[in-house]
């Protein structure tokens, strides 16, 4: 029986992030298909480590107190120690902490790293975090055995530090979403194709303030929801919040996967800000509910989005495209029609895990 050991994220069922729900998926498709997949947890309690099982999942349960970056770091410092007592191939998702990847390396196990976005890009982060960032990708590009991309501008971007031949280009994946319930959003004062959504962090980056000042320019008789914590201590979520017009809602953060994928299906657009990164699991999940895509215009939303999305690079823009496309609705359906043939194209979870585990066989230790 082959074994994998799936190391960098929090841990199944998926509660906090793209890297997650992947590791989720990953884990139950391989485990169907004959493979031993252990994943390693983050758990925040005190203790000594225990193993588990979720559906049919060795979860490896590692207790560290808090649930803080420094806790993450204490994290996965345990499970690279813990993993080199392992034998089998070894599937690290993100570069964070690849200096940790060094000990597997020089134990001579087989580590393929799955290389994230280009983190230290992000402006969010301090000169400090931005140098450990940066620092880490260094060191994941060479302590990975193989490394994997989520987008071709990040294996690209990786080409200039390893070989090309060391990278292959995985996307991300997400479900298709054929029908959902109506009663869903019922609560959130929004009814079915009247109303917008943005589903991303509150973050300069993710280009939340300029499209909420371009949609409240102007009376849209149509509802703008914005999915996420806002919070009165934060100055970028106060300029947000009172740059929005009354038809801009702020309902905080769902995390009800019903819901949420309610609140996709039944939206006129989604909304997609992101300014950096790869494959962003968002977007790829708004076109696997068949939404009308409005992104950032960048080389990573182009290559998800593809032309039948409308792209916006300015306020200004992003302004004369909500004029022009909400009285619209054949637009809008056109749109969303070509979605969901993008989706179908390359993002199904089938394709993803399927070039996964053909990946891994490739690797395994003979």
């Amino acid at each position: 029986m082959k074994e994998l050991y799936i190391l960098g994220t929090r841990g199944i069922p998926a509660e906090h992030g793209g890297f997650e729900t992947f590791a989720e998926h990953l884990s139950i498709f391989l485990s169907k298909r004959g493979w031993k997949v252990h994943v390693y947890c983050q758990k925040n309690s005190g203790g000594d480590i225990y193993v588990d099982q979720w559906q049919g999942v060795h979860r490896i349960n590692i207790p560290v107190n808090g649930d803080g970056t420094l806790s993450t770091i204490i994290f996965d410092w345990k499970a690279t120690r813990d993993a080199m007592k392992r034998n089998g191939i070894f599937l690290t998702l993100g570069y964070n902490t690849a200096i940790f990847n060094i000990l597997q390396r020089i134990k001579g196990q087989t580590n393929l790293i799955n290389m994230d976005g280009i983190e230290w890009h992000r402006a969010k982060w301090g000169r400090i975090a931005k140098t450990w960032f940066w620092l880490n990708e260094k060191i994941g590009c060479y302590a990975g055995n193989h490394l994997i991309a989520d987008h071709p501008n990040i294996k690209a971007h990786l080409s200039r530090t390893v070989p090309d031949k060391k990278i292959t280009m995985i996307p991300y994946g997400a479900e298709l979403i054929a029908t959902s319930d109506e009663t869903e959003i019922s609560h959130y004062g929004v009814s079915a194709r009247n109303y917008s959504i943005i589903i991303a962090r509150a973050e300069p980056e993710n280009s939340i303030l300029e499209i909420v000042k371009a949609f409240s320019r102007e009376r849209r008789n149509h509802k703008l929801l914005v999915l996420g914590n806002y919070s009165t201590s934060n100055p970028y979520h106060c300029m947000v919040q009172n740059a929005a017009s009354d038809e801009v809602l702020f309902p905080g953060a769902i995390y009800t996967p019903t819901i949420v994928k309610a609140l996709r299906y039944f939206s006129r657009f989604y909304i997609h800000g992101h300014t950096v990164g790869g494959t962003n699991p968002s977007l790829v999940e708004a076109l696997g509910a068949g939404n009308a895509v409005i992104a950032h215009d960048n080389p990573f939303n182009r290559w998800v989005a593809g032309e039948g999305a409308m792209f916006f690079k300015t306020e200004d823009d992003c302004a004369k495209i909500f004029g022009t496309l909400l009285p619209d609705i054949k637009a809008s359906f056109c749109m969303g029609e070509f979605s969901k043939s993008q989706f179908l194209l390359r993002f199904t979870w089938e394709q993803v895990l399927q070039d996964y585990e053909k990946l891994l066989n490739s690797w395994y230790p003979q």
